[in-house]
């Protein structure tokens, strides 16, 4: 018996494999989340908000490591700026933020391992699950930053670096009411290695609207169907976001909106 229960007691001894740093910020962050999600709002909560953020902040440092972006503030705090479920914008992009005054250029760094985590949990949004998909789709740009929607006009053609493995720019409108209108947005994400970067401009560019789209939108607005007008709406929105970008590349705003994605995926710090 004793030469069978000493190496069933030293399997049991055994420690069991470590987290990894990417699971022990995402469970931190989770315990925070259940904390404050049931807590009472007053000014001692709000005060342990703030130092659970900075808390989580410093282990995105860790996990990122350093930052330099040109325009953009040295230190990066937590693109997660809330951790009461209920709150508007709750569930941003995981990862280091940065942002000029006024948020017209933000910057989000993260890793692979918690995009693929950010991606699943927004699976019920519509997020596309594969990382590349999930690039082209408005519904990453629309959740990862800010807390109001966006709407892709057109994918942006830019080089990557020799750095970079995938590179994405894309043309749109953020907003919280009316999407449609000339887009001056331009958002663009890079990985290199395991290391994601995403940098919006919000005042990047200035476009115009495209005679032969505008008509596209009065057609679908004229429908009789659907009768439920935000359903005609979403549909004449989809059709005239189609159109322009098929029309865009033969505009003459779009080699300046091309330039200008190109130099923000130059912009960040990809080596």
């Amino acid at each position: 018996m004793r030469s069978f229960a000493l190496p069933c007691l030293l399997v049991l001894a055994a420690p069991a494999h470590a987290a990894t740093p990417e699971q022990h910020y995402l469970d931190l962050r989770d315990r925070y989340i259940a904390k404050f999600s049931k807590a009472k709002e007053n000014d001692e909560t709000y005060k342990q908000h703030d130092a659970a953020l900075n808390e989580l902040t410093g282990v995105l440092r860790g996990l990122v490591g350093p930052v330099t972006i040109k325009e953009l503030p040295a230190e990066g705090k937590s693109n997660v700026d809330t951790l009461f479920k209920g709150d508007s914008g709750f569930g941003h992009l995981d990862g280091l933020g940065f942002a000029s005054e006024g948020d017209k250029l933000q910057a989000v760094v993260t890793t692979t391992g918690l995009l693929k985590h950010w991606l699943v949990e927004h699976r019920e949004d519509g997020m596309p699950q594969e990382i590349g998909a999930a690039f082209k789709s408005d519904r990453f740009y629309y959740y990862a930053i800010q807390d109001s929607a966006f709407a892709k006009y057109a994918e942006l053609p830019i080089t990557k670096t020799a750095a970079a493995s995938a590179a994405v720019a894309v043309l749109g409108v953020r907003g919280n009411g009316d999407l449609k209108g000339p887009p001056h947005e331009i958002d663009v994400v890079a990985i290199q290695g395991d290391k994601v970067l995403f940098l919006a401009s919000s005042a990047a560019v200035k476009t115009a609207e495209i005679p032969a789209c505008e008509k596209v939108w009065k057609q679908m607005m004229a429908k009789k169907s659907p009768q439920d007008a935000m359903a005609k709406e979403d549909q004449a929105m989809d059709a005239y976001t189609k159109c322009f970008a098929k029309e865009a590349p033969s505009q003459g705003w779009y080699a300046a909106a091309v330039k200008k994605a190109q130099s923000q995926l130059e912009q960040l710090p990809l080596r």
